[in-house]
Order: C-alpha cells, then structure tokens, then sequence
C-alpha cells in the first residue's frame, strides 16, 4: 500500500500548491462573481495535470521495458535531485503565455505546461515504480502493471482535484484573495525542497 499511499500523498500536496491550479480557478470565480465558475475551472485543469503525469507514467513504463528496476531508480533519484536543485534557485521563475480570458482548452494547455515545467510528473515517478512492480515482479510492465499505473494517476488526479476544489471554495465563500496578500506561504519553494527530499528517498530506495 506505500506506493497507492504516496500517490494519494502527493495528489494532495499538489492540490495544496496554487502553482498547479486553484488559484487561477479562484481569480475566474471571483472575475464571474461565480462558485460554479470556480468548479468549471477545475475540471480542464485536473485533467491537464493528469496528462502530465501519465506522460511520464507512460515514460516510466517504457524504461521498464529497456533499463532494470535499479538502473531507473538511479536515474530517478538524479533528476529529481537535479531538477530540484535547479528549482531552489529559480523558484520564482514561471511559465507565462496566457491572461485571464481562458476557455476548457487553455486551461488544459495551461495545466500541461505548469504540472510539466514543476516536474509534478518526476516527482511521482518513485511511487509509479512502487506500482508498477508492486505485485508484479522487477520485470518488464504487463496489462496488469499498466492497469494499476493509470489507475494510480486517476486516484492521484481525484484526490489532486478534490483538495484543489475545497480549498479554492474556501477562500472564494470565507476569505477571498485579500487573505492571499496578508498570509502568502511561498509554495514554489516548498516545491522545491519538495522534490529534493523525494530525490533523497529516491536515492536512498536506489542504494
């Protein structure tokens, strides 16, 4: 159960993080004066996080076939550790193309490009190893390993899109983006030291 549970894990660290969603569907509400605008917003943009995952959910899959179980977690623990190292730096920086006036198909785009270029995916990869292989041995992915991934992504994203959605109904009905001005937690460098840390399980798993 640690891996379903880290992806579980991981789909409400990701909720939590405004850099993955809720608040653009909170500025869309409170632009519509709408709840249910809030709500729409957060369907595309769960969807675009869960396509970035099952990218390297599919990745991951495909190395299974061509490099071993410890050669891929090796690999695993650098570039979280790489990426992670690159993100303490330059947490601030983020990828900027679209203003407010958003449909389901930007949202999406949006989603994609964020969940990708924060390595939401990368950081999961240690869980999807744990799946994958779980019940099914250090050899290369069956259906039934195939199953259990997408499976894993589709748990992640629901629990990602439930907290996402709470916490955004929270502070359009109680607190609204004032709050956000006075009481601002620096997210990106949580992110950071977030994957750094999973780096380190990753590398200490690999050892």
């Amino acid at each position: 159960m640690g891996p379903w549970l880290a992806m579980i894990g991981f789909g409400a660290f990701h909720g939590l993080n405004p850099g993955m969603g809720w608040l653009f569907a909170l500025s869309l509400g409170l632009q519509h004066n709408s709840g249910r605008a809030v709500w729409i917003a957060l369907f595309p943009i769960a969807a675009g996080h869960a396509a970035s995952v099952a990218v390297v959910a599919g990745l991951v899959l495909a190395g299974l076939h061509f490099v071993s179980l410890s050669a891929l977690q090796w690999i695993t623990a650098f570039l979280l550790i790489a990426f992670g190292t690159y993100k303490l730096f330059n947490y601030y920086r983020h990828p900027r193309w679209v203003g407010m006036k958003v449909g389901p198909g930007d949202l999406f785009a949006w989603s994609f490009l964020m969940a990708t270029a924060h390595g939401a995916g990368l950081m999961v990869i240690p869980a999807l190893l744990g799946v994958a292989t779980a019940n099914h041995g250090h050899g290369p992915p069956d259906t039934n390993s195939l199953t259990d991934v997408l499976l894993a992504v589709g748990v992640h994203t629901l629990v990602m899109w439930l907290v996402m959605g709470a916490v955004a109904w929270i502070v359009y009905r109680k607190l609204g983006l004032a709050v956000l001005r006075r009481k601002w937690i620096n997210f990106d460098l949580i992110w950071a030291v977030s994957l750094l840390v999973v780096g380190g399980i990753a590398l200490a798993t690999a050892l």
